[in-house]
């Protein structure tokens, strides 16, 4: 699976278009567009602008802040000529979309400090959604997209948000704009785009549930695998995403991540974990690799890096490995990132408590002691 994100861009705006152009006479400077405290024009405006802001983002490859520009409407634009500003904006978006490599990531302040073209997608897809939603509201009219751009926009930013039977509904009420039966109403929302952590010959790119959906049915999760990829224990932990997505339990930053090497940008192997921590604030790591590539440290130095990360969280205590009495080189793997042998009381608790297989061996890694401990 190649991911869609400039065509979901060209979706979304298209039935932006279609729709405002059926109001294209109406005063649009004087309505506010639903909640919001802006005009229905000053809304279009800002559709525009936020889409030709995430392409200069992915043009520019921006790293530490927004490209400093904006676009301004000239003066005298009618409406109509204002959806050609918002049809063009899409369009660069679309093309920049399109044009950057998957691996490519710029700045975004949410919540990781940065983005994919795909997370740049959706959170296109997501502002031409939600403020025609909302200027349809403000003009009278009714707007319902295609369910499948919403399922784009939650699946691929919005992982934290269990899904529910209408796509469209789930994202309003997510955003704030309607109510879902048995969920409190949101007052407060960001959007989440996917964690990534670089080590020297590798990324650790976190899976959203979009991609888990792909490798859990057997494709490719929009990565590109080294021969004989992606191993059984990355489809297995996809999984799990899924389950936990389905459940409103998934946290991105505990899930699955696929490590993609730098030198070739081949995907190589899937490391995350079981879950989130638990209330003691200990969480289970698992890994795999491709077998062609095992034996060259690549575990290891995602394992420890993915480590060193989760450590300095005020909820992470400690980190398990459960692995089997037999594999030796996995053993290998923990040790290297700074992973100890439980002790016997541990391992026991494990076996009695925690339903751990008995021909499984528990490795564990602490959190160094924080100030006022």
């Amino acid at each position: 699976m190649r991911h869609r994100g400039g065509e979901h861009v060209t979706e979304a705006v298209a039935s932006c278009l279609a729709l405002l152009r059926t109001v294209v006479d109406q005063d649009w400077e004087g309505v506010k567009a639903g909640h919001l405290e802006w005009s229905c024009r000053a809304t279009t405006e800002h559709i525009a602008s936020d889409l030709i802001a995430y392409a200069g983002q992915l043009a520019g490859r921006a790293q530490r802040a927004y490209v400093p520009f904006d676009i301004a409407v000239d003066e005298g634009t009618d409406n109509e000529g204002l959806l050609q500003v918002v049809e063009t904006t899409g369009a660069l978006l679309t093309a920049a979309v399109r044009t950057t490599p998957p691996g490519v990531r710029a700045f975004h302040p949410y919540p990781f400090r940065s983005a994919n073209p795909e997370g740049f997608a959706a959170m296109g897809v997501a502002e031409v959604l939600l403020h025609t939603h909302d200027i349809a509201e403000g003009l009278g009219v009714t707007y319902e997209p295609a369910a499948e751009l919403a399922e784009f926009v939650l699946t691929t930013i919005f992982p934290h948000v269990r899904p529910g039977p209408d796509h469209w509904r789930t994202l309003l009420w997510a955003t704030g704009r309607g109510d879902l039966p048995g969920r409190a109403p949101v007052t407060e929302w960001r959007w989440n785009n996917n964690l990534v952590l670089a080590t020297e010959r590798l990324t650790l790119q976190g899976v959203t549930p979009a991609a888990a959906a792909d490798l859990s049915k057997g494709g490719d999760g929009g990565f590109t695998w080294v021969v004989g990829g992606p191993f059984e224990g990355t489809r297995q932990a996809a999984e799990m995403v899924l389950k936990a997505y389905g459940s409103g339990v998934h946290r991105p930053e505990f899930g699955l991540f696929v490590l993609v090497r730098e030198e070739d940008n081949l995907a190589v192997g899937g490391i995350g974990f079981h879950g989130a921590p638990d209330e003691e604030g200990l969480a289970e790591v698992g890994y795999d690799l491709v077998e062609g590539v095992r034996g060259r440290g690549y575990a290891s130095e995602a394992l420890r890096a993915l480590s060193d990360h989760s450590l300095t969280r005020d909820d992470v205590q400690a980190l398990i490995a459960a692995i089997h009495e037999d594999n030796a080189p996995s053993q290998g793997v923990a040790a290297r990132a700074g992973y100890v042998r439980a002790t016997v009381e541990e391992e026991r608790f494990a076996y009695e408590q925690r339903d751990m297989d008995r021909d499984l061996r528990l490795y564990v890694r602490r959190s160094a002691p924080r100030q006022g401990q």
